[in-house]
Parts: structure tokens; C-alpha cells; sequence
């Protein structure tokens, strides 16, 4: 089963909006942050956006700093990422992840333990 279940993605127009949505599917867990990562076709995963729950502190990938945001309920291990003024370069699947481990960078895949099985967007021009 997989622990995180992503939603929201789809198909939008340059310069539109998405909103994705991961939550904790069936498995209870703690996490100390959440972070969410984007794999285009023939590219590494790159990492996109993370939060850490213990200070509410957000981190973002330049390529998406001031488009981009991040929130989520620590708790219940839920996190969302606001996606605006989005572009064709964007279109990837994305993926959610979730750090059990206090890792200290938030930005690599290696941080984090537990994976959705992503949710694709396309944006066209």
C-alpha cells in the first residue's frame, strides 16, 4: 500500500493554477516535514518545495520561489502545494514524500522516507 496519495494534478494552460494535495494513506506515522519533488521524462527528480512542522519553516527550488507555496498539517500529514503563474517547463509528475528521520536538509531525495506514487502535470503554452 502506498503510504502518501497525491491528488490535483492535471492539465492546465500556461499561466494558470493547480493546487495538489498529498495525504497519508492507511499507514500512522510521524513526520518532522514534508516535502514535495518533480521528475520531468529523462530528467532527475528535483526537488520543488518543502516544509519542516517544528518551526514552520518552507524551503523552494529558485525555478519556483514567488509562484509556488507550500502548506500542510503536521499532524495529520497532509501537505499542499499552490502552484501559480505556472509554465510549460513545470510539466513533470510530482511527487509527495515524508521525513521520519529529522533530516537536516529537506532537499534531496535521500531525506525523506516515504513516497506517493505522484500525480502528473502538463502545462501547455
Amino acid at each position: 500500500q502506498v503510504p502518501l496519495v497525491e491528488s490535483g494534478g492535471g492539465l492546465v494552460q500556461a499561466g494558470g493554477s493547480l493546487r495538489l494535495s498529498c495525504a497519508a494513506s492507511g499507514r500512522t506515522f510521524s513526520s518532522y516535514g514534508m516535502g514535495w519533488f518533480r521528475q520531468a521524462p529523462g530528467k532527475e527528480r528535483e526537488f520543488v518545495a518543502a516544509i519542516r512542522w517544528s518551526v514552520g519553516s518552507t524551503y523552494y527550488a529558485d525555478s519556483v520561489k514567488g509562484r509556488f507555496t507550500i502548506s500542510g498539517d503536521g499532524p495529520r500529514n497532509a501537505v499542499y502545494l499552490q502552484m501559480n503563474l505556472l509554465k510549460p517547463v513545470d510539466t513533470a509528475v510530482y511527487y509527495c514524500a515524508a521525513d521520519l528521520q529529522a533530516s537536516s536538509i529537506l532537499e534531496f531525495p535521500a531525506d525523506y522516507d516515504l513516497w506517493g506514487q505522484g500525480t502528473q502535470v502538463t502545462v501547455v503554452s
